[in-house]
């Protein structure tokens, strides 16, 4: 076969073929006497096997599973594909902890500080926390007060409120501060509770696409390696 008739499965150009080729994502190629490329069912085989490693694990890391593979060393390629299933269900159980975090916080919204800012010891009293334990948060990138440019002390608005009435709430609930710290970030990012629900569901959809696309990259290239037994 030439390079066109296996690109043409795949929508893809002959050049990306003879990348693919010369990147190590196929195995070997002969060459005709005239110099032309010629491929075989292996070559098809390793180009699906390529094209669906890459949709669950990225290309580079898809080339670097097809190039161990190819060169017979197939206790690296499980690695890279042990690893990236490691990676993904680490993602999985933080995705679990924001989610549960979350269902922890009491519904009440904290009243809005209107006005000036807070002070350290007014927030604190307003939390029944003590003035050192706001400190602790700051440190740990949970809460970001402002400072007043006159004195230097530290102003805690309405924006500041929220998440110490969060922290406060998580680490009644036992949470450690690394755990507050990251559900927190979370939360700013998605710019609310509300927008973290639905930031939650969008990111169980990715989570759940990402397992189908590694399942059935692993698929393709076992249907791959069973011939490669074979030759």
């Amino acid at each position: 076969m030439r390079p066109i008739d296996l690109a043409r499965e795949h929508g893809l150009s002959a050049q990306a073929i003879r990348n693919y080729d010369d990147a190590g994502i196929l195995p070997p190629t002969e060459r005709s006497e005239t110099g032309y490329r010629r491929y075989t069912p292996l070559h098809v085989h390793a180009l699906r096997a390529f094209l669906a490693l890459r949709r669950g694990h990225g290309h580079q890391h898809a080339t670097e599973i097809m190039r161990a593979t190819n060169r017979g060393d197939t206790e690296s390629a499980y690695r890279l594909i042990d690893a990236a299933h490691v990676a993904l269900l680490a993602e999985r159980e933080t995705r679990t902890e924001v989610a549960t975090a979350l269902g922890s916080l009491s519904t009440t919204t904290p009243a809005p500080v209107h006005g000036r800012p807070l002070t350290v010891g007014e927030l604190a009293g307003r939390l029944g926390v003590h003035p050192a334990t706001l400190r602790a948060w700051e440190t740990e990138g949970i809460l970001r007060p402002v400072r007043d440019r006159a004195t230097g002390y530290r102003q805690y608005g309405s924006d500041c409120l929220r998440d110490a009435e969060i922290a406060r709430q998580l680490r009644r609930g036992g949470y450690p501060l690394r755990r507050v710290a990251q559900f927190i970030e979370s939360l700013r990012e998605a710019g609310g509770p509300d927008a973290l629900s639905a930031f939650l569901d969008s990111w169980t959809d990715r989570l759940t696409t990402r397992s189908r696309h590694l399942l059935a990259g692993a698929a393709q290239l076992d249907a791959y390696l069973t011939l490669l037994d074979q030759t």
